[in-house]
């Protein structure tokens, strides 16, 4: 049992972090509050590197794609497989709400609501419809978009840049040579940033569990019950059959990818696993081009995590307040999710704010009631997170094999290595007995 040898695991580091911030949270709560610095300070760092990591992969997957045609195409198929994916989160959110009821029996009158939880969230996101979403796209400096450090701004310099560099010939290949080498030392600095990730789960959860305390679940555990079972009928079911449709095992993806899944458990966070991701993906076999275009416009608009969260957080409030909403009303208020979900992206505490925009055009709907979740919302951005990242994972395999950008060979080999060498793993510790792998290189074969 070599058990020192587990420790050197970035995720089992993340793990232990995550255990120790709930039990510092638990015992010692003002303590675990004051350890906020911790997870903010973390999160912080890797903020620090999203817009240039995007931007350099970005420019180097269109360059490395070349025909614009076929660059235009792989993000229209991305694109409609991202909305496809947000109304299925948005449905099955909608159905898990009707079905366990989380606010019915609750009789809370909108009146003595605390509406100064929304004021203070509603400036966060200005969005009057689908031309100031746009608008808010386009940043007003070239190094405004990497000073704000939001990914849309930032990728639609990048496309332009890239799309330009495809234009000038040979006077490109400096510019691609200079931009090479930023990428990987990028890459290299966010290797060393990501060594303090324990640190950053062991501050973030220790806050979390201490400002809000483990009994603060009690007294709405049927929601987050809800939302979790929601989120985890999502990722098993709709991500499952469709990552089986083509060809390969959800299950062995999520192993190789647990390292990164743990980096959002304790973060509350997709974002400081971007570029690991990247990297991940191209190693699973997926070309570069396809990745570096699919999976950061997936960062905004594949946020199936804050889908679900919109239609059961809303449909909640709806229920405790004693609101019913007709199916038109409803529908409406799907249409406006699919705008919201979108608008709040790169915003700290995303799925809160969206939730907030949401209501605020919704005048069924007291905004007030965001006071009714607001005290639980962080024990549940974690799912958020979760199935957010687990999606635009899936969703970035299955566009390169639509593209015809994905060596299934590889990536069969690649999930089977992860798969096996977890199972190593845990055998070292006495957590589980040798399995026996497939055949290598057989399309199709998980």
């Amino acid at each position: 049992m070599n058990v020192p040898k587990l420790f050197k695991h970035l995720y089992v580091q993340v793990l232990i972090g995550l255990i120790l911030g709930i039990t510092v949270g638990h015992y010692w709560p003002e303590f675990g509050a004051a350890l906020k610095p911790l997870g903010d300070g973390f999160v912080k760092l890797v903020k620090m590197m999203i817009a240039p990591v995007v931007f350099c992969t970005i420019v180097s997957g269109i360059t490395s794609l070349g025909d614009s045609k076929e660059i235009g195409k792989t993000l229209l198929k991305a694109m409609g497989l991202f909305y496809a994916l947000t109304i299925l989160a948005l449905i099955t959110g909608l159905a898990a709400v009707f079905l366990l009821q989380p606010g019915a029996g609750m009789h809370i009158d909108p009146k003595h609501l605390d509406a100064s939880v929304a004021t203070r969230f509603a400036n966060q996101v200005h969005l009057d419809g689908f031309t100031d979403f746009v608008m808010h796209i386009i940043p007003n400096a070239f190094f405004g978009a990497f000073a704000e450090g939001e990914v849309l701004p930032v990728l639609l310099l990048a496309v332009l840049c890239g799309f330009g560099l495809t234009k000038i010939g040979a006077a490109a290949r400096p510019v691609l040579d200079g931009i090479d080498g930023f990428s990987h030392m990028l890459f290299a600095a966010f290797g060393i940033i990501m060594r303090l990730a324990p640190i950053g789960a062991f501050g973030a959860m220790a806050f979390t569990v201490g400002r809000y305390g483990i009994k603060s679940i009690g007294s709405l555990g049927l929601l987050i019950t809800t939302f979790y079972v929601a989120c985890i009928f999502f990722v098993a079911v709709v991500l499952g059959i469709l990552a089986r449709l083509h060809g390969f095992s959800l299950w062995k993806l999520l192993r190789y990818i647990k390292e990164e899944l743990l980096v959002v458990l304790g973060t509350s966070s997709s974002e400081p696993v971007l570029p690991r991701l990247l990297q991940k993906l191209e190693r699973l076999g997926c070309k570069k081009g396809v990745v570096g275009l699919v999976l950061p416009t997936g960062y905004s608009f594949n946020l199936d995590g804050t889908a679900i969260y919109l239609t059961l957080a809303s449909m909640f409030i709806a229920q405790a307040c004693d609101i019913h909403l007709s199916w038109g009303q409803i529908g409406a208020m799907l249409g406006v999710m699919l705008l919201t979900s979108k608008g709040a992206a790169g915003v700290t505490g995303s799925g809160f704010v969206a939730l907030v925009a949401t209501l605020t055009v919704m005048p069924d709907l007291p905004v007030a009631g965001v006071a009714l979740i607001v005290g639980i919302d962080r024990f549940m951005s974690e799912a958020r997170a979760l199935t957010s990242t687990i999606s635009n994972a899936v969703a970035c395999v299955v566009v390169s094999m639509w593209e015809n950008a994905c060596d299934r060979e590889v990536l069969q080999r690649e999930l089977a290595d992860g798969y096996a060498q977890a199972e190593r793993e845990l055998e070292e510790v006495g957590l589980a007995q040798p399995v026996h792998l497939p055949q290598r290189g057989v399309p199709g074969q998980v």
